[in-house]
């Protein structure tokens, strides 16, 4: 306990307050490769479902499809049998003795050949669909190869992103870390517990054009003074974030 308050005596405001922005500026490069790679993993992700969803689509039309081809073929059994049944019924005209047979089988020749039309009808309504769903499975086949492609791009990205900023981000760690030891345990502390409740992780901010590098609220003068003379560490009212004047973060007005 006498150690730690020796060092901090030991450690002038103004290092703390250096050693704290350059900390927080490791820090907030290390918060940007993690964005970097938390947004590419979700972009394929996206990607692949929205990869499985034409995929499925395609399916789904492909069985309506078939479905629309056995349709087909049962309206042409249905006219094959209509016109089997006209060849009979005609054969029967010539061995009629009344009239109200003939009239009977000329009805049932007129309602097959009804049936008929009616068939080929469907047929070609039926033929109709299977065209206009072909020419869907065409234009998500396109779509469907440009994601793929797209989706191949972005994991050879993430791949080398993932690689690259490893070790990056590891050499940044451990220049953080390396600086954590010039900043008293006490301010450390609040500096962290700030940061986790910062929206964008930022628990050290420099004055700018009179106000709070973070919320943006203004800062009385005689406040911007005290901050100027690094005598100690000063907290903005609104936000809560630690404050440093711009010389000290190497800002120039």
């Amino acid at each position: 306990m006498a150690a730690d308050k020796n060092k901090s005596e030991a450690l002038s405001v103004e290092q703390r307050l250096k050693s704290l922005y350059q900390l927080q500026t490791l820090l907030s490069e290390i918060d940007r490769i993690k964005t970097i790679r938390g947004e590419l993993p979700l972009e394929v992700k996206d990607l692949e479902d929205s990869i499985e969803g034409l995929r499925t689509r395609i399916g789904n039309f492909q069985n309506e499809i078939k479905e629309l081809n056995h349709k087909t073929n049962v309206e042409k059994e249905k006219i094959n049998e209509a016109h089997a049944k006209i060849e009979r019924y005609k054969e029967q005209l010539s061995t009629i003795i009344n009239n109200r047979e003939f009239d009977l089988l000329s009805k049932e020749i007129e309602f097959q050949t009804l049936e008929i039309q009616l068939c080929e009808k469907h047929i070609i309504e039926f033929a109709r669909m299977i065209d206009a769903k072909t020419n869907e499975i065409a234009a998500i086949q396109e779509n469907l190869v440009d994601k793929e492609h797209v989706l191949d791009e972005k994991k050879v990205e993430l791949e080398e992103i993932v690689s690259e900023t490893r070790q990056e981000e590891e050499n940044l760690r451990e220049k953080a870390k390396s600086l954590e030891p010039k900043i008293d345990a006490r301010t450390l502390a609040a500096f962290k517990r700030i940061r986790k409740n910062a929206r964008n992780g930022l628990g050290v901010v420099y004055i700018q054009r009179n106000a709070c590098g973070g919320c943006f609220n203004r800062i009385p003068p005689q406040k911007q003074m005290e901050i100027k003379l690094h005598k100690k560490i000063i907290v903005c009212e609104y936000c809560g974030r630690i404050m440093i004047d711009p010389e000290l973060a190497g800002i120039k007005d």
